[in-house]
């Protein structure tokens, strides 16, 4: 937008508001005033506007008698005497809950049959069946996706569940032989 156009705006918007101006400068407004609410005002009709001080005297006897609760203090007034409460007793039962049960014993599906150790490092691996599958287990790997060997001794090997960490000794047992039929 061109300077002359902005210019020719201004001026337009300008005449507008001084015809604006001029119509209503002289024309009464509907909006009630201050001075026509006054003219409503109808004084008392009394004679003597003196102290009345015998109708004083008759409201300072009918005192409000509350509950007598000071205002400027923040805390709530003590209850009347007649409305005291006891103390409540104290509570009779047991202490604390009793503690939960242990978790059951560590249950493992399979049977540790032997083992084996290496002369070079020293390092066990464990031979156990699952059902008729054995199971070859080196010392510290887990096996069946949620059982850790952890240690193996002369006859029994230490086993511990990974999600939980609860551990079991298996005892080193002889399988049935299974072509005695």
């Amino acid at each position: 937008m061109s300077q002359r156009n902005k210019i020719q705006i201004l001026l337009v918007l300008a005449v507008i508001a001084a015809i604006v101006y001029y119509f209503n400068r002289g024309a009464d407004s509907s909006l009630p005033s201050v001075l026509s609410a006054d003219t409503q005002f109808q004084p008392l009709g009394v004679k003597e506007p003196a102290l009345r001080i015998d109708l004083l005297r008759q409201l300072s006897r009918d005192v409000y008698s509350g509950s007598r609760r000071n205002i400027f203090v923040a805390q709530p007034p003590p209850p009347p005497p007649s409305m005291r409460v006891a103390p409540p007793k104290p509570f009779i039962g047991p202490e604390k809950p009793p503690p939960p049960p242990p978790p059951p014993p560590l249950q493992v599906p399979v049977q540790f049959y032997g083992y084996s150790s290496s002369p070079a490092n020293g390092k066990r691996t464990a031979f156990f069946l699952d059902g008729e599958e054995p199971l070859v287990v080196p010392e510290g790997e887990t096996f069946l996706g949620r059982f850790r060997l952890v240690k193996i001794g002369n006859d029994s090997a230490d086993v511990e569940e990974v999600s939980t960490g609860r551990r079991t000794s298996l005892p080193l047992t002889q399988p049935a032989d299974q072509n005695s039929n």
